[in-house]
This record gives C-alpha cells, structure tokens and sequence, in this order.
C-alpha cells in the first residue's frame, strides 16, 4: 500500500523541514515499544492468533475514533473497493498472524532477521504475478541476504523450525499484500495510506477473529488465568491494551513518514535502520545471549537490504529514463 500514500503526497512547499525526522522518530520508538510490549505479552499469554486478532481489533477501533472524531477524513470507498480489498487483507492477515506467531516461539531479533529476507519472495513473485523482470544486480544484491539469514540460523540460541517457518510464511504474506494492491487497487488511489491501512485492518479482523476461535480458543481459559495469576489482572489487561494502541500507532507513523513524499528508497532504508533499532532494543531489552556468528549474520542480512534497496531504486530510473528516450 506505499503507492497510494506516496501518490497523495502534499507538495513540496507545504511540507515543514521538520516533519520527515519528527515522524520517522515517532516510527522508530512506536515500533521498538510494540515489539517490547508484543513479547512480553506473548511471554505471560501464549495465544498468537488471540493478540492477533486484539491488535487488528485496536488497529481499526482506533481508525474508526479518527473518522468519528473527524481528525482523519472519512474514505470515499465503495463496494467494488471491498472486493478488491479481499485478497489484499487476506495476505495482509497470514503475514501478521504467522510474524506474531513467530515471535511466540523465538526471540525477538531473530524473527526481524529473518523477515528482513522478505525482499527475496518479493523479487522472485513479482515476476510471475505482476510481468516485472530484474536485472542481474538487482538478484545479486539478494545475496548478501540470504547469506546473512543462513549465518545467524547456524549459532541462533532460539531457533526452532516452527518459529523460521513462520517467519518465512510472514514475508510470503506481506509480499502477496504488496503485489495485490498494486494488482487489485489502481483505481482507488484516492485512498490515502493511512485509511487504506484501517480498512485493511477491518477485514483482516473478519478473517482472523473466526480463524482464532478455532485454532487456540481451547487454550485461551487457562492461559488467561495464569496471565493474570504472574502479572495481575490489571497489569495484563493494559499490556494487552497498550500493545493494541502501539501496533496502531507504528503502522501509522510509517504512512505518515510516506505522506510526506519520501522516495521508496529512503523508505526503504529508513525501514532497514529500524529494523537494526528493533534488533537491538530487543537484545537489550530481554537479555537474549548473541553469538559473533549471530551479529555478523544480522549485519550482513541487514546490508543486503540496503543493497537491494540501493539497487530497485537504480532499476526503477533506469526503466523511466528509457520510457522517456523517443522511440527511433
């Protein structure tokens, strides 16, 4: 969903000079706060597909507060904009569900080194879903990627089947949402990142809410007595609470980073240097022993990225400078 919020991007004169730094902070601290609170929560209640479903419940009860209160404006969207929605949401609710489930079952910075492996399932399913064709640098600058998510598997003390599965389950997801609205809603560019985003949020909490109740509602009575039983009833109720609100809130700033016009490779960028800040506040933050082999396979998984980013970005003008040669 980039593409609608860089598409409604105010012009250059009305953005202040410091709104891209004060954003991308607020990106960056929602961000390591969610990941801090999402584990913790996850640690003391082990129901994934429940914190799932609580956070997207948040995420659209939160956009809903916006329209009434009138502090974003009301979509224009009609039924056909729904539909097109489907399989966007859909994509956009494997990716979250499997990442949350992940982060149940390994650390923190191991499941962000992993999906910083998502450019890999983007590069090689666009070509068949969406006609694109990389040149070579483009594929190599995957490499270093790749190589980096192998390193740090080798020597990771959390590492378990399940919990790399899902993660790499959650870089599918993320990639089909991104090549779906691309594919499904080029006629609703109308739709600002921010909206698109809630109602996005809205219909993925159709399809999670059901598909929690029959996947983990048998676990949820006794999880939930020993969650309050550890930290009390209150303390619970505002992790589950506050996790909510800061999954809203990250999702949000990032669009608000794009809305004011930032290229896809700062972006793109700017979302790699956040990774490396969510990394570490984790490692920080829950203790989780680290390896050299482990920091040298993050740092180099994490420089593929930007590579990558470096890379799309020097295709994408290539291919507009040819577009704009008169044919002979």
């Amino acid at each position: 969903p980039p593409q609608a919020a860089a598409a409604n991007a105010p012009a250059e004169e009305e953005r202040p000079a410091w709104k891209i730094p004060a954003y991308i902070i607020m990106w960056y601290v929602f961000n390591i706060v969610f990941n801090i609170l999402n584990k913790s929560a996850l640690n003391s209640f082990p129901c994934p597909w429940f914190i799932s479903t609580l956070q997207l419940a948040a995420s659209g009860l939160f956009m809903v507060f916006l329209w009434v209160a009138r502090l974003q404006p009301v979509p224009r969207v009609d039924w056909g904009f729904f539909v097109a929605l489907l399989p966007v949401a859909l994509f956009h609710t494997v990716g979250h569900v499997s990442a949350c489930v992940s982060f149940s079952q390994m650390a923190v910075s191991f499941t962000h080194i992993v999906k910083a492996s998502e450019p890999v399932f983007s590069v090689a399913l666009s070509g068949p879903l969406l006609g694109a064709t990389y040149p070579l640098y483009v594929w190599a600058s995957l490499l270093p990627i790749v190589a980096g998510c192998a390193l740090s598997s080798m020597k990771e003390v959390s590492f378990v089947w399940g919990g790399f599965q899902n993660a790499m389950i959650s870089n599918i997801g993320m990639v089909l949402r991104n090549i779906y609205s691309k594919k499904s809603l080029v006629n609703y560019k109308h739709v600002d990142g921010i909206n698109l985003f809630g109602l996005i949020s809205i219909v993925s909490l159709v399809y999670c809410a059901p598909a929690a109740v029959y996947m983990e509602s048998s676990m949820w009575g006794a999880a939930w007595t020993a969650a309050t039983e550890k930290l009390g009833a209150t303390a619970f109720y505002q992790l589950l609470a506050t996790g909510g609100i800061f999954y809203h809130l990250y999702n949000q700033a990032s669009y608000m980073v794009l809305n004011q016009g930032v290229s896809p490779v700062t972006f793109s960028v700017g979302n790699t240097m956040k990774r490396v800040a969510v990394i570490a506040s984790s490692i920080v933050f829950f203790k989780n022993p680290v390896s050299a082999l482990n920091y040298a396979g993050s740092a180099i998984a994490i420089l593929g990225t930007y590579l990558y980013s470096v890379a799309t970005d020097k295709h994408a003008a290539e291919k507009k400078a040819a577009a704009a040669k008169p044919s002979a």
